[in-house]
C-alpha cells in the first residue's frame, strides 16, 4: 500500500469523509460555549474546542471500528469500512486512536482548568468505551448522547470553572436528541444487526421505533424550551426551537415508512436540528447584548 494509499484509509477511517458526525458533536458543544459566555465566548477556547471536536470524534470513529472490527463485515453498508475490509490492522487503528486521543488532550493544558482537564479525561473514556455499550445495553444511543454531549459541561467549566445545573439539563437535550437521530441510523441496518447480536435502539423500540424517535424529539425539544425559560431568553430561542420542531416533523415524513435510505437521509439532515437551536441561542444572546 502506498502511503496515499495509506493516509486515504486513515481519513476513512477517522470519517473525515463524511463530516455529519462533527457536526453532530459541535452543534451541542456549541450550545455549551455560547450559553456558558452569555454569547461572549473566549476565542481561544472556542478555537480549541472545534479542533478538539474534529480530533475526538475521529478518535471515537477509530475505537468505534475497532471494537466492531468482527461485525462490520456482515454488515452491507460497513463492510467496506477499512478496518474491516483489512486495509488497516487493529494495532495502527489503537494507535492512531491514542494519538488523536493525546492530541485532543494536550489542546486544553495550556487553558490551565483542573475541573475542564478532569471532565476531558470522562469525555475520553465515555468515547473509548461507547462501543462497547452494543453488546449488553439496550439503549447505546443514550450513551452515546452523553459522549456527543459532554462538550456542554466541558464548556462551561473553561468559562466559568464550574457547571451549574443547567449545564445538565442542556446536556439531557442533547441526550434525547441522540437517541432520536442514532435510532433513524440504526433502522438502516436493523435486519443486520440482528442477525449478528448487536442491541440497538432500533431493536428495542421494535414496532415502536417511529413513535419512540419522535417522543424523543419532543422531549429534547421541552428540555431546551425549560432551559430557555431558566436563563429568561426571549423570541429568537423560541423561534430556533420551533424552527427545530419544523426539522423533526419532515424526519417523520421520511422514516415513516422505514425504508432504510430513507432514515439514512432522516439521519444527516439532523444537522439543521442542531443548527437551528444554535442559530436561536446566537441571536437570542445577540440582541439582549444589543438592549444592555
Amino acid at each position: 500500500m502506498t502511503l496515499s494509499e495509506r493516509l486515504d484509509a486513515y481519513e476513512r477511517l477517522m470519517r473525515l469523509d463524511k463530516p455529519i458526525g462533527i457536526l453532530l458533536l459541535a452543534w451541542p458543544t456549541l450550545w455549551g460555549l455560547w450559553l456558558s459566555s452569555a454569547g461572549r465566548p473566549d476565542w481561544p477556547v472556542l478555537w480549541i474546542f472545534l479542533l478538539g471536536v474534529v480530533l475526538m470524534r475521529s478518535a471515537g470513529c477509530v475505537i468505534n471500528d475497532y471494537a466492531d472490527r468482527h461485525f462490520d463485515p456482515y454488515v452491507r453498508r460497513t463492510r467496506t469500512r477499512p478496518l474491516a475490509a483489512g486495509e488497516v490492522a487493529p494495532r495502527e487503528a489503537l494507535i492512531l486512536a491514542a494519538v488523536l486521543a493525546l492530541l485532543a488532550l494536550l489542546l486544553i493544558l495550556p487553558l490551565r482548568n483542573p475541573l475542564l482537564i478532569q471532565l476531558a479525561v470522562v469525555a475520553a473514556v465515555l468515547a473509548a468505551t461507547y462501543p462497547y455499550t452494543k453488546r449488553f445495553f439496550a439503549l447505546p444511543q443514550a450513551y452515546l448522547g452523553i459522549a456527543f454531549g459532554f462538550g456542554i459541561p466541558m464548556a462551561y467549566a473553561a468559562h466559568l470553572q464550574a457547571v451549574p445545573p443547567i449545564a445538565w439539563w442542556l446536556l439531557a437535550a442533547n441526550v434525547f436528541w441522540a437517541i432520536a437521530y442514532d435510532t433513524e441510523y440504526a433502522m438502516v441496518d436493523r435486519e443486520d444487526d440482528l442477525k449478528i447480536g448487536i442491541k440497538t435502539s432500533a431493536i428495542t423500540f421494535g414496532r415502536y421505533d417511529v413513535l419512540a424517535v419522535m417522543l424523543c424529539y419532543g422531549a429534547s425539544l421541552a428540555l431546551l424550551a425549560y432551559v430557555g425559560w431558566r436563563l429568561n431568553l426571549g423570541w429568537a430561542y423560541y423561534g430556533g426551537l420551533l424552527v427545530a420542531a419544523g426539522v423533526a416533523a419532515y424526519h417523520y415524513t421520511l422514516i415513516r415508512e422505514r425504508d432504510p435510505d430513507q432514515c439514512l437521509r432522516a439521519f444527516k439532515h439532523n444537522n439543521w436540528y442542531g443548527a437551528a437551536v444554535f442559530a436561536g441561542i446566537a441571536l437570542e444572546l445577540y440582541l439582549l447584548e444589543r438592549a444592555a
